[in-house]
């Protein structure tokens, strides 16, 4: 065994944890070095790619969900007001618009200082909650960036819940 897969099968590593959460629901992922993971994963309205990123300097686990949605440029201004919208909604986690390729993303990172572990329920918790903060603001960011609609209205359109059976 190389110095490297030590360290990446380290159960030190909350990679490690993440890995293992990957493997038991038979997601597909790959593990591009010793701190980052990425899972795929579907939902109800695209997949997307869950990347785990250990950052050691700062301690903490990091988490990015990406889907495929490109902004274009003449709809980013009411994109931005949207996801200021959404983010105070969210009490953990937030949405971000990657400047250089337009992308939209959810991002929220777990502390671990001074060499705390990370724990199964903790890695669940922080991929669960990203995935259903993006399946409920999905529509509203498509209203948003191929309907035209505006930020408040695409994020009244979200935030309408139904009950009952039709």
């Amino acid at each position: 065994m190389s110095l490297l897969e030590g360290i990446i099968d380290s159960r030190d590593n909350p990679l490690a944890v993440v890995e293992d959460i990957a493997a038991n629901n038979d997601w597909s992922f790959e593990r591009s070095g010793e701190d980052e993971i990425t899972i795929l994963t579907q939902g109800t309205w695209t997949d997307y790619q869950l990347s785990f990123t250990w950052m050691g300097e700062i301690e903490a686990l990091h988490l990015a969900c990406a889907f495929d949605m490109k902004i274009p440029p003449q709809r980013r201004a009411e994109t931005q007001r949207l996801i200021a919208l959404i983010n105070e909604q969210l009490w953990i986690g937030h949405f971000d618009i990657w400047a250089q390729t337009g992308t939209i993303m959810f991002r929220q990172a777990l502390p671990l200082p001074d060499g705390l572990s990370a724990t199964v329920a903790q890695c669940e918790a922080m991929l669960v909650g990203a995935v259903q903060s993006c399946e409920r603001y999905f529509p509203a960011l498509q209203f948003v960036v191929w309907a035209g609609k505006s930020a408040q209205d695409a994020m009244n359109a979200a935030m309408f819940d139904t009950e009952g059976e039709a």
